[in-house]
């Protein structure tokens, strides 16, 4: 049995789900995330708590079964707090800035890149050296802020380009000269 998929999800208060042949809506005080699931997986609702159930133990249903909870708690916990991924620039000139919606990119390339938000994206620059990526949807908060990270990826000898928050760059050794 998946330790995951066993486990109940607690529905708090403010959030609706309503599950319709298995395309689960789930709204809450931040929006609402629409997703369809597998056939075989039952998703079941009763008393604020939410289970998923699978019809036997071969392996697509194993491997669905603790993905499926797992896409679920994300889209509660998306409606009710959301999510925010933070991306550094890392680099001399290197800077961000906002203006409208999109947020403009210097960042070493002979022109400045100009990056537009997804529906449903937002966009923050609290510093120059700083972009805030925030959305409801997991999937896609990781998705834009990697397109905005493979714009100019990290190089391991200085360290410079878009790096996460929290990423540690692998440095190398450069040359040495006799």
């Amino acid at each position: 049995m998946s330790r995951i998929g066993k486990k109940p999800i607690e529905i708090p208060s403010g959030v609706e789900i309503t599950n319709d042949k298995n395309i689960l809506t789930v709204k809450g005080p931040k929006g609402t995330l629409t997703k369809s699931f597998h056939k075989d997986i039952k998703i079941v609702i009763q008393d604020n708590q939410l289970t998923v159930e699978r019809p036997s133990d071969n392996k697509l249903h194993r491997a669905l079964h603790g993905t499926t909870r797992s896409i679920i708690n994300n889209m509660v916990e998306g409606v009710t707090k959301g999510y925010e991924k933070t991306l550094e620039l890392v680099g001399v000139g290197y800077r961000a800035a906002k203006s409208g919606n999109k947020v403009t990119l210097n960042v070493g390339y002979s022109h400045p890149v100009e990056v537009f938000p997804e529906e449903g994206i937002d966009l923050e620059v609290p510093a120059q050296n700083k972009v805030v990526v925030k959305g409801i949807d997991k999937e896609r908060v990781g998705e834009m802020a990697a397109k905005i990270r493979s714009i100019r990826e990290p190089e391991p000898y200085k360290g410079k380009g878009i790096k996460y928050e929290n990423e540690r760059i692998r440095r190398k050794v450069g040359k040495t000269g006799k």
